[in-house]
């Protein structure tokens, strides 16, 4: 029993070791630390936040456009229009537009539901660019604090006297990868994440196209 605690305290203190270890390799990586931690968190609020909004406007449009085309074959524009504003989603909104230009001419209506399609494109690509930026400047921000470490363990080793300390020269350098490691984990994660938001974005764009053109074609059914 005794061995078990001392067991376990051994390992405590090996894991306590570790992780005091790693923070102080993250701090001994430098001020450039600092704007890779800050386009961490950036990174990861905006995936959160594009996924949640895409999420919600990547839904199902075939039962609200049946129920649309129903509406409108009936004559029924205003109930139409309700049941639009009930659903908030961008296919429901260009579909709005569309119904509130009915009786104008086709093209009318056609650039009407264009336009509000351009806003909600602009919508769900909000911020995509920002991280996009992320992927590709991590990286550098880490290759530049390694290029800066290196400049620095050169200049101790210069002014070393004498013979030079294996252990110095690898001190500056495993201490200069830091910033490289931290630099493309960001940049990776970003990259991902990215590529991830872009794909989804496509899908709800595809589906307004689709949308949009099931509701031309409604309006040129004979009555």
């Amino acid at each position: 029993m005794l061995a078990q605690i001392v067991t376990g305290s051994e390992a405590a203190a090996t894991t306590a070791e570790q992780s005091i270890s790693m923070w102080s390799l993250v701090m001994a990586g430098g001020p450039l630390m600092i704007p890779l931690a800050i386009c961490s968190v950036i990174a990861i609020y905006i995936f959160v936040e594009r996924l949640l909004t895409v999420n919600k406007a990547n839904v199902s449009s075939d039962a609200f456009m049946g129920r649309v085309k129903e509406l409108v074959l009936r004559g029924d524009i205003n109930g139409a229009k309700v049941l639009c504003s009930q659903h908030d989603t961008p296919t429901a909104r260009m579909i709005e537009k569309g119904v509130s230009r009915i009786g104008s001419p086709l093209k009318t209506i056609e650039a009407s539901i264009e336009n509000v399609g351009k806003i909600e494109v602009f919508r769900l690509e909000k911020n995509l660019s920002v991280l996009a930026t992320i992927a590709g400047a991590a990286p550098m921000i880490g290759f530049l604090g390694t290029v800066i470490g290196m400049v620095n363990a050169f200049i101790a080793i210069a002014q070393e006297e004498g013979s030079v300390s294996p252990k110095l020269l690898a001190d500056g350098i495993y201490t200069a990868m830091v910033t490289t490691v931290a630099g493309l984990v960001v940049g990776i994660i970003a990259y991902l994440g990215y590529n991830f938001l872009v794909t989804r974005v496509s899908k709800v764009i595809h589906r307004m196209e689709y949308s949009s053109i099931e509701f031309i074609d409604l309006l040129q059914e004979p009555r």
